[in-house]
């Protein structure tokens, strides 16, 4: 088991801190103020400017072996630095989420014309997509809940049914979605699912609202939709019907490495500010550096930093070297690990910070909100604790003869 990074992969990184440094943080505030004068889902230009910079700097798609070259492993490393700015970083670099899954879904699953429509401008950055899955009238953690219809008429699909916490979709560069429904109730419970690919403009369509997260409206939105007997032409079928259940399983597993590592990211920056601000804030007479609780707090998050890394790395060389199948426990247990770390250093930032630091002054807040609604995007903590037990229980003990 190796985590070194190979050449390539190390100047990589480089220039992705690079970026970071030079371009990436500085943008935040531009982003910021353009978006307090036009409306949080408006577009800032600033990121165009990213973006073409990103391409010139050969950091684009990286999220994907094929076009990048890169192993989940390696790109595991450039996802983490993405997290130090998780708004503007991914994007930049046309590694943000839901594209990156969707990408890989039409990777795998898309038909010749399906790819070139969608899949060819999303590598390219110029529109962005949606993944509707989870519904409100049902525990949508369990997919095969999922209540929305896919009736095939003739030579089209009907779909009715609502959705919800759909990100992506209040930003009106979202022009496809990847509708996910049961096309078969009669069948056994996980072929009763299908996906259809849906265009943002198709009559029927109706974005409800666009739902906040912890008060925070976010630039690309978590929106709920319903669709009034939405029509589709049956080229619009991902893969074949009854195959729902299995496109949704194939895409959530690299996913998962993605949001663990930007959410160390996150965890990083928050422990960077941390200790910025310890060391210059003075409380009784001395700098809090000096106090033995603000140590503990620092050196605390510095090993759960740490070891929350290394569980990702290892995850991600299982699947280099196994496929997704071959790191089923892992998957999970880092989707539940790495945000509850996140979720525990920025609250101990947040703390040093006092006041500050549940202001929109720093970007703590935010990251919190985030780190927080990580554990519970692409499955919640409680079904990959119950993935990660029942894989336990296949275990056989040394101890057994």
């Amino acid at each position: 088991m190796d985590f070194e990074l190979s050449d390539k992969a190390q100047q990589t990184c480089a220039e992705m801190w690079d970026f970071m440094r030079k371009e990436v943080m500085p943008a935040e505030p531009v982003w910021a103020a353009y978006l307090r004068e036009h409306g949080d889902n408006a577009h800032p230009p600033i990121m165009e400017e990213l973006k073409a910079s990103a391409r010139r700097r050969g950091l684009w798609n990286l999220f994907h072996p094929h076009y990048a070259g890169m192993s989940n492993l390696e790109y595991a490393a450039v996802a983490e630095i993405s997290g130090w700015s998780p708004v503007l970083a991914p994007e930049a670099i046309n590694c943000q989420a839901p594209d990156t899954g969707n990408m890989e879904t039409l990777e795998l699953f898309a038909t010749p014309e399906q790819r070139e429509r969608w899949l060819e401008p999303l590598l390219d950055g110029r529109i962005r997509s949606a993944f509707a899955m989870t519904e409100p009238d049902v525990a949508s953690s369990d997919a095969t809940n999922i209540e929305t219809s896919i009736v095939r008429d003739g030579d089209e699909y009907v779909i009715t049914g609502k959705k919800w916490w759909i990100t992506g979709v209040a930003d009106d560069r979202c022009e496809i979605f990847i509708v996910m429904g049961k096309t078969d109730p009669t069948l056994a419970t996980h072929r009763q699912q299908s996906m259809v690919l849906v265009p943002r403009d198709t009559p029927g369509l109706e974005i409800v609202r666009n739902l906040p997260i912890f008060g925070y409206q976010d630039q690309h939105g978590h929106c709920e939709l319903r669709f009034h007997d939405v029509r589709v032409p049956v080229t619009n079928l991902l893969a074949g019907e009854g195959d729902g259940f299995m496109i949704a399983q194939a895409r959530l597993g690299p996913g998962r490495i993605h949001h663990a590592m930007r959410a160390i990211g996150m965890a990083e920056r928050a422990l960077a500010l941390m200790v910025d601000r310890a060391k210059n804030r003075v409380a009784f007479g001395k700098p809090l550096i000096d106090q033995g609780v603000v140590q503990e707090l620092i050196a605390t998050s510095r090993i759960e930093i740490d070891q929350a890394r290394l569980y990702v790395y290892r995850t991600a060389w299982l699947i280099d070297e196994h496929g997704a199948k071959g790191a089923k426990a892992e998957i999970s247990g880092i989707k539940v690990a790495a945000p509850a770390v996140a979720c525990a250093v920025i609250d101990r930032a947040i703390e040093v910070f006092g006041a500050a630091g549940i202001s929109d002054d720093t970007p703590l807040a935010y990251f919190y909100a985030w780190a927080r609604v990580l554990r519970i995007v692409d499955g919640p903590d409680a079904v990959h604790r119950r993935t990660v037990a029942r894989e336990e229980l296949k275990r056989v003990s040394p101890l057994v003869g």
